[in-house]
């Protein structure tokens, strides 16, 4: 994908991951995470947003080299995956692990290309690099918005939070305030929102379920 082709802000963060991917592969710190345990105790409370006693189709934004799937498969939810990234490096990753499989499809894109029943964006608010507070704030609020108009039934996203304890703060990453984001996603999306802020981790994740 040409940087022209997403918008300015994320061109350096396609460099930052690619890197990343390069040099640490298909692993946790491939997506710039500490740990796999970390990692899919993030995806568990992602995942609260649905139902996993029924099949369900979901979009995975920022998808990396689509571990997300992997956590999928393992706790044995039923899904039609799309995954998609702005890094070209992590989308041929991601073909390469889960090759002839049906379920799970990748594209280099930054927004979704078919509909789903759930969005889930796992860590793509929190690398910001030298983007303004301002303009980051933005990215985030108008990728909510192709969230909302992406999923039939909800979605999901986590955040660094502003709670953070003020030495382990780091000027390149982006800490989100909770409850602006709970009261954004309330009024303007849906009556149905929980915010989790209580796994241990220094950030939360906004469920936001729709009626249907």
């Amino acid at each position: 994908m040409s940087e022209s082709s997403y918008p300015k802000v994320l061109a350096p963060i396609d460099r930052y991951y690619t890197e990343k991917i390069k040099l640490h592969g298909t692993t946790s710190l491939g997506v710039d995470w500490n740990g796999l345990e970390s990692q899919e105790l993030r995806f568990k409370q992602l995942t609260k947003v649905a139902n996993p006693s029924t099949k369900f189709s979901i979009n995975d934004f920022g998808c990396g080299y689509g571990s997300l799937y992997d956590f999928l498969t393992k706790m044995k939810y039923q899904t039609q995956y799309y995954g998609f990234d702005i890094s070209s490096e992590m989308i041929q990753k991601a073909k390469q692990v889960h090759k002839n499989i049906s379920q799970a499809q990748f594209k280099i894109a930054h927004i979704p290309w078919k509909k789903a029943d759930y969005g889930i964006a796992s860590g793509i608010f929190n690398v910001k690099l030298k983007s303004p507070r301002p303009s980051w704030k933005k990215y985030i609020l108008n990728t909510l918005n192709q969230m909302d108009a992406s999923s039939k039934k909800g979605f999901s996203f986590n955040c660094l939070t502003k709670y953070s304890d003020k030495n382990k703060m780091k000027p390149y990453l982006y800490y989100a305030d909770p409850l602006f984001l709970f009261d954004y996603c309330k009024k303007k999306y849906s009556k149905n929102v929980a915010l989790l802020h209580d796994y241990g981790l220094y950030e939360f994740t906004l469920l936001v379920r729709k009626d249907i």
